[in-house]
């Protein structure tokens, strides 16, 4: 069975931009399961599409989200950035539709990326709030 993974408000950064993407990523991950689960022939189709579309805005997040940390002088910066890198690597080499079933991929998202929410986003919670509310 797929992951599918709810937007919960214990995930909030305290920051709008941010928690968009989150949640959006999320719906992504989520999109992802029901081509699984859709069985239908512009499945396979479907699911190359929503993949492309999330890998596109996991990389606009990664962006979005190192300017921000940069603006609120992040101590570890450079680790978060690390973390970043690992994913495009992972997702580009290793964790591929190449590689991998669709539905492994799928979890793996899906884990991935409430591992990012959780786990890296809850380090950095603190250091957003200096930031400007329109930020």
């Amino acid at each position: 069975m797929p992951n599918r993974v709810q937007w919960n408000p214990s995930y909030s950064m305290g920051n709008a931009v941010l928690d968009r993407m989150h949640s959006n990523i999320l719906m992504q991950c989520n999109a992802l399961a029901d081509c699984i689960t859709d069985a239908g022939q512009q499945s396979d189709v479907k699911f190359h599409s929503i993949f492309n579309e999330l890998m596109a805005q996991a990389g606009e997040h990664f962006s979005t989200e190192e300017t921000l940390l940069t603006q609120c002088a992040y101590p570890m910066l450079e680790d978060h950035q690390s973390e970043h890198d690992e994913f495009g690597y992972l997702t580009n080499e290793i964790i591929t539709t190449k590689v991998f079933e669709k539905i492994e991929l799928q979890r793996f998202l899906a884990l991935w990326w409430v591992g990012h929410i959780v786990g890296s986003g809850k380090k950095y919670r603190a250091f957003l709030e200096k930031l400007p509310p329109a930020l």
